[in-house]
C-alpha cells in the first residue's frame, strides 16, 4: 500500500491488522497494567489508570500537571516519550485530548486506550516502537473533568451536562444554578415528563406504550409533554432554566472566537476557564507539536476545519492535500465515519479548539465524532429508524437504556408520569462494542501521527572549484505528507523559520535550486551560512541548496538542520575532492 507513501503504508497495515485480525493475534501484547475497555471510567478511575501505566513504564511515561480545573481537579497529562532516541520536546510531537464536553465520555476513554495500548506495544511492534521513538506524544484525557463527574455521579441525559460547571445565572434572576432539572422517579437520569390532557396533541402507541405519537390537526390526543423531569424550584414559572454550568469549552478559543451573544457558551473572553487556557499555555509553550487531535461525539465524523466559511483562506491548497490524504484512508480505518468539514457539514464554530490549533497555530488537526448509530446493525445503516432502534434496544441492549414510565405527583402539575430513555441512551457507544470503538480512533490517530514531518539529509555532494573554493549542495528530505511549516504558518508568518547551517568554514555565497541538474540558483542574499526556510521542507518532498565556501582540503565542516516540528539534526562533511567527503 503506498497511499500515503511507504512508511505510512507499513504502520496503516500494522495497526489495521490488529483489528482485522483474529483475537488471539492481541493477546500477544501483554501489558504490565491491565485496563477493561468494555466499560466506562470514572474521573478518579482514569486517573488511577494513567498512575498505573505510568508506574509500570517510567522510562517512557512521566505524568504532568498542567493546571486545575474550576473546581479544583489537577489536569494531569502524560508526556510519552522515549528518552534513549531525545528529549520529548526536540521531537515533533502531538497532543491528544478528550472529554471537552463532558457528556462526550469516550473520548476520555480513547485517550486512555492510546496510552494503554502505546506503552504495552513499545518494544513488542515493531511498527508502534518506530512510531513511538521518532515522536513524543502529550495525552490529556479529561478536558473537563469537573463535568465528566457531574455525569457519573449526579442525574443527567445523554446531552447533559456538557459544558464545564462554573456557576452562571442563565435566568439573569441574581442567582446560579438555582433551578436545574430535578430527578423525581430516582433512576438517575433527567428523562420526560407527561400529564394527562383531553385536549393534549399525543397518544401513547397501542401497541408499545413506551412511545407517545403526536396526533393529527383534527384529532385530540390525551397528552401533553412537560419537557424534561423538574421542578420550578424558584417560583418564577419556568422549569428547569438555571441549572449547573457555564461555558462550552470548545468556544473558548482564540482563534476566531465570538462573544456569548453570538457564539453560545463562549465564555467571557478567550481563555477565560482555567482548563482551556492550561492547555492553551502547553501547546503554545511546546512548538514541536505539529499534529492534534481531540475526541468528540457523535454521528461518525472525522472532522476538520474552517469553523466558519470566511476562514478558508487558512487551508492553502497544499495544506488541504495533508488533510484529504489523513481523512479519506481514515475512512477505511472507520466504518460509517464521514470525513467532513465542520463549518460546511456540521455547523459554525467560532473560538473551537482545533480550528485554533489549525487556523492560528498553523497545526494539522482533527476532530473525530466516536460513534455512529449505523454501527448497531452493521448493514449500511445510515440512520436507523425508530423501530430499528427499538429492535437494538429491546434484542440487544435488553431494555437497560429506558425507565418504565411511573406515575409521580408534581407540585404544579399534579399526577405525572415520568420516564423514558435514560442517559445512557443515545451518543455513547454501548459498552460491548467500546472496545472495538477506541482502537479504530487509536488507528486512525496513530495514522496521522505517522505522518508528521520526519527529515534527514538526503545527497551531499562536495565539489572543488578551484584553489580554496568549494561547492556544497546538500539536500533535506521529509519522508511525509506534513511539511515542517504548514503552507498556512508559511503564509501567515506563524512560528518560527526552519534554519539549514553550514558552519567550519567561510561561506561566501548560497542559494537554493530546483533540482540537481538546475544551473540557476535562487541566491541567500543575507547570512548565506544560515538560511531561512520560511517555507520548511515540503511533505514529501525535499530541500535542495548549495553553499559556496572558502577552505583548506581535508576541512571539516557541519551541515545543521533545525524546524520548530523537527528539532535539530546535524552531518560532518569533508573538504575532498573523494567521491564519499560526508562522515
Amino acid at each position: 500500500m503506498n497511499i500515503l507513501g511507504y512508511k505510512v503504508g507499513a504502520v496503516f497495515i500494522a495497526v489495521g491488522a490488529l483489528f482485522a485480525a483474529p483475537a488471539v493475534a492481541q493477546e500477544h501484547i501483554e501489558g504490565a497494567v491491565e485496563v477493561a475497555f468494555n466499560r466506562y471510567h470514572t474521573v478518579e478511575e482514569i486517573d488511577q489508570a494513567f498512575g498505573d501505566i505510568a508506574a509500570a513504564y517510567p522510562d517512557l511515561v512521566t505524568l504532568r500537571t498542567i493546571g486545575r480545573s474550576g473546581q479544583d481537579r489537577g489536569m494531569t497529562i502524560a508526556i510519552l516519550n522515549n528518552p534513549e532516541t531525545g528529549a520529548h520536546d526536540e521531537k515533533p510531537a502531538m497532543w491528544i485530548d478528550g472529554g471537552i464536553h463532558a457528556n462526550e465520555i469516550q473520548g476520555p476513554e480513547v485517550v486512555l486506550y492510546t496510552l494503554w495500548y502505546l506503552t504495552k506495544a513499545h518494544g513488542v511492534n515493531a511498527d508502534l516502537t518506530e512510531l513511538m521513538d521518532a515522536y513524543a506524544f502529550y495525552l490529556l484525557p479529561m478536558v473537563n473533568p469537573d463535568s465528566r463527574a457531574a455525569f457519573f455521579d449526579t442525574d443527567g441525559t445523554p446531552h447533559y451536562p456538557r459544558w464545564n460547571q462554573r456557576p452562571v445565572d442563565n435566568d439573569r434572576d441574581g442567582l446560579v444554578d438555582e433551578d436545574g432539572p430535578d430527578d423525581l422517579d430516582g433512576d438517575g437520569s433527567i428523562t420526560q415528563m407527561w400529564v394527562r390532557d383531553p385536549d393534549g396533541r399525543w397518544e401513547r402507541d397501542r401497541h408499545d406504550p413506551r412511545i407517545f405519537r403526536r396526533v393529527g390537526a383534527d384529532e385530540k390526543g390525551e397528552w401533553t409533554y412537560l419537557g424534561q423531569e423538574g421542578i420550578d424550584n424558584d417560583g418564577v414559572g419556568r422549569t428547569n432554566e438555571d441549572g449547573p454550568g457555564g461555558d462550552d469549552m470548545n468556544r473558548n478559543w482564540p482563534g476566531d472566537w465570538k462573544p456569548n451573544y453570538i457564539q453560545y457558551g463562549a465564555g467571557t473572553y478567550p481563555f477565560s476557564n482555567p482548563e482551556t487556557r492550561a492547555i492553551g499555555e502547553w501547546i503554545v509553550g511546546h512548538t514541536n507539536i505539529a499534529a492534534v487531535q481531540s475526541y468528540h461525539n457523535s454521528g461518525g465524523m472525522m472532522l476538520r476545519g474552517p469553523g466558519a466559511s470566511y476562514m478558508t483562506d487558512r487551508y492553502p491548497r497544499t495544506d488541504l492535500r495533508v488533510y484529504d490524504e489523513i481523512g479519506r484512508l481514515g475512512e477505511d480505518l472507520l466504518p460509517y465515519y464521514k470525513y467532513l468539514v465542520i463549518h460546511k457539514d456540521l455547523y459554525d464554530v467560532h473560538g473551537g479548539e482545533v480550528t485554533w490549533t489549525a487556523e492560528s497555530l498553523g497545526i494539522i488537526s482533527f476532530t473525530n465524532e466516536i460513534w455512529n448509530a449505523g454501527k448497531y446493525f452493521q448493514r449500511g445503516v445510515d440512520s436507523p429508524s425508530d423501530e430499528q432502534m427499538w429492535t437494538f434496544r429491546d434484542k440487544l441492549q435488553f431494555g437497560q437504556v429506558f425507565t418504565d414510565y411511573s406515575e409521580v405527583e408534581h407540585p404544579e402539575h399534579g399526577t405525572v408520569l415520568v420516564g423514558g430513555l435514560n442517559k445512557w441512551s443515545s451518543r455513547n457507544t454501548p459498552t460491548f462494542m467500546l472496545e472495538e470503538d477506541c482502537h479504530r480512533n487509536f488507528a486512525f490517530t496513530m495514522l496521522h501521527a505517522s505522518q508528521m514531518p520526519r527529515v534527514a539529509f538526503g545527497r551531499v555532494e562536495v565539489q572543488r572549484l578551484g584553489g580554496r573554493l568549494w561547492s556544497v549542495t546538500t539536500e533535506v528530505r521529509n519522508e511525509t505528507i506534513i511539511p515542517t511549516r504548514t503552507a498556512v504558518a508559511a503564509q501567515r508568518g506563524i512560528g518560527a523559520n526552519d534554519l539549514l547551517e553550514l558552519t567550519g568554514a567561510g561561506v561566501v555565497a548560497s542559494g537554493s535550486l530546483d533540482s540537481w541538474r538546475d544551473t540557476t540558483i535562487d541566491e541567500t542574499r543575507f547570512e548565506p551560512g544560515r538560511v531561512q526556510l520560511s517555507r520548511g521542507v515540503p511533505g514529501r518532498g525535499s530541500v535542495i541548496h548549495r553553499f559556496f565556501v572558502e577552505g583548506d582540503e581535508g576541512a571539516r565542516l557541519e551541515l545543521r538542520h533545525t524546524g520548530e516540528k523537527t528539532g535539530r539534526m546535524s552531518r560532518t562533511i569533508t573538504l575532498s575532492e573523494t567521491a564519499d567527503a560526508t562522515e
